[in-house]
């Protein structure tokens, strides 16, 4: 079977990209942070941190006492958005990308020659020279090859940072025996647990496990197709549809009061909205998550939701998120973390109207406020119950979401 995935894994990615923008931090310890606040934790680590144990998740506290001599940086999304599509012209200028999986990652397909192992192998370094050409030389990646993507992650993984790996069908599965099945893709710790309970233990047994096991395991057909991805076989990706769209975000601690954090919320809420509208999307369902914490009863969470018939209007969302703040908890505990999420998710050309609203009415102030915002930044028009928190909620990159600039840019 050849190869037929060439995989690319940047390294470090945001702090990497800090270290190109900032020469000064190059060769130091870094840690990048959502918010320059003691109480928050590391989004990223550079090469250099990972070496003192410091990790994605890494609490601040913690990273001070792992290497003293760690660099905090506040997070720039925009600019990582920035250099991710610059990397991505690089990779198109040596081959097409056929999928971007995240903002550090993307998968090529192989073609006729390519195929052939040294050529794959020249085409990896080639990759390798274009980024740090074309975009910045503290950029690395790591790059796997293998007959198919699930493996060609795999072999990414395997090397790093600034690795070429190849697997080939000769090698499977013995390459496969020194990892832990938490270190392939698609094996969390819920999974992980599901797979012991079936008495698999190793990647050695998973690689024995018939179809059947497998299928039991996940629960039907995926387990059949992660047994075929597990053996080289090239698997088709499923087509999949947004189900879910929101925005998160922790307080620092001047803004943890009932005011401060309702502002905040209609923030993240106008620009879900946007979104919505964006992706051309109505939604049925707004969910309120509020994390609390206590002094003498810990971290605890509260989440409601408002159901309607499906709609973008951001005029009816605020008065949804209206009614669910009202039915918070009445305590005092200060609000650390809140989060707004829109479910239930209709494109807009299959959305029913309703019944007893025929017209949407604010349809065309919906589209002055976006058009407004998206030209000349986010607070440009804003509506007053986000005033307090125009400030607030900064672009945030999520694993498998890379922000549109024109709509997502911070004020």
């Amino acid at each position: 079977m050849s190869l037929r995935t060439l995989y690319v894994d940047l390294n470090s990615f945001f702090a990497s990209a800090e270290q190109q923008l900032r020469p000064e931090l190059r060769g130091r310890p870094v840690g990048i942070l959502p918010v320059m606040a003691d109480t928050t934790c590391c989004i990223a680590a550079s090469i250099d941190a990972k070496r003192f144990g410091v990790r994605t998740g890494t609490p601040v506290w913690q990273a001070r006492k792992l290497c003293r001599d760690i660099v905090f940086v506040q997070a720039r999304p925009a600019a990582y958005v920035d250099l991710h599509h610059r990397i991505v012209a690089a990779v198109e200028s040596c081959t097409p990308v056929g999928e971007v999986l995240s903002i550090d990652e993307m998968a090529c397909e192989l073609m006729g020659s390519e195929r052939a192992e040294a050529r794959a192998i020249a085409l990896g370094k080639r990759i390798k020279r274009a980024i740090y050409a074309q975009v910045g030389e503290v950029l690395h990646c790591s790059i796997g090859i293998a007959p198919n993507r699930f493996l060609a992650k795999t072999a990414s993984n395997m090397h790093k940072p600034d690795g070429l790996v190849v697997i080939r069908q000769q090698d499977l599965p013995d390459c496969l025996y020194g990892l832990q099945l938490g270190a392939l893709n698609g094996i969390g710790r819920a999974m992980e647990a599901r797979l012991r309970h079936l008495g698999i233990q190793t990647v050695e047994q998973l690689w024995a496990a018939g179809v059947d096991t497998l299928r039991r395991a996940w629960n039907g057909i995926e387990g059949e197709r992660y047994h075929a991805r597990l053996h080289g076989e090239a698997v088709a990706s499923l087509p999949t549809q947004r189900a879910s769209l929101g925005h998160s975000h922790v307080l620092p601690p001047d803004m943890r009061d009932p005011v401060s954090a309702q502002a905040v919320l209609y923030r993240l809420l106008h620009k879900a909205a946007m979104r919505l509208r964006h992706y051309r999307y109505t939604a049925g369902v707004l969910t309120l998550h509020l994390h609390y914490r206590d002094a003498t009863q810990g971290h605890r969470n509260w989440v409601d939701q408002a159901r309607f018939s499906p709609h973008a209007d951001t005029f009816r969302f605020n008065a949804a998120l209206a009614e669910l703040w009202q039915r918070r908890p009445a305590d005092t505990a200060p609000i650390v973390k809140l989060g707004i999420v829109f479910s239930r998710l209709v494109e807009a050309s299959q959305t029913t109207r309703d019944l007893f609203d025929p017209v949407d009415r604010h349809a065309g102030l919906n589209l002055t406020l976006d058009r407004v915002n998206q030209r000349y930044g986010p607070n440009t028009l804003y509506f007053g119950g986000a005033h307090k928190g125009r400030g607030a909620a900064p672009m945030r990159i999520a694993f498998s979401h890379i922000p549109e600039l024109q709509v997502e840019r911070d004020g």
